[in-house]
């Protein structure tokens, strides 16, 4: 069974910026693809970013730009870098792998 733990959540100005993590029980080059998701209040949760296996990253069109996906193997973790923080950005964030796997979520909220 995959644990994923994410961390890094937290309260900050719009503009901002927070880096969240992913630790993983393995090795994060186990699994095809790891993504964040989100899910704010009262919607569905969406794909924020994904990173393959490969290291070849894709965003949705709202954080493109300001969202990096990055990794490092040596520590089992997997990390969404969020810049230019929105208010609109305000939600659950959840790390996945390969569909199936989810981590407990952490907050993030962007005041105005």
């Amino acid at each position: 069974q995959v644990h994923l733990v994410e961390s890094g959540g937290g309260l900050v100005q719009a503009g901002g910026s927070l880096r969240l993590s992913c630790a993983a029980s393995g090795s994060v080059f186990s699994f095809l693809h790891m993504g964040w998701y989100r899910q704010a209040p009262g919607k569905q949760r969406e794909l924020v970013g994904t990173i393959t296996r490969g290291g070849s990253t894709t965003y949705a069109d709202s954080v493109k730009g300001r969202f990096t996906i990055s990794r490092d193997g040596a520590k089992n973790t997997v990390y969404l870098q969020m810049n230019s923080l929105k208010p609109e950005d305000t939600a659950v964030y959840y790390c996945n792998a390969d569909s199936s796997n989810w981590g407990q979520g952490t907050q993030v909220t962007v005041s105005s």
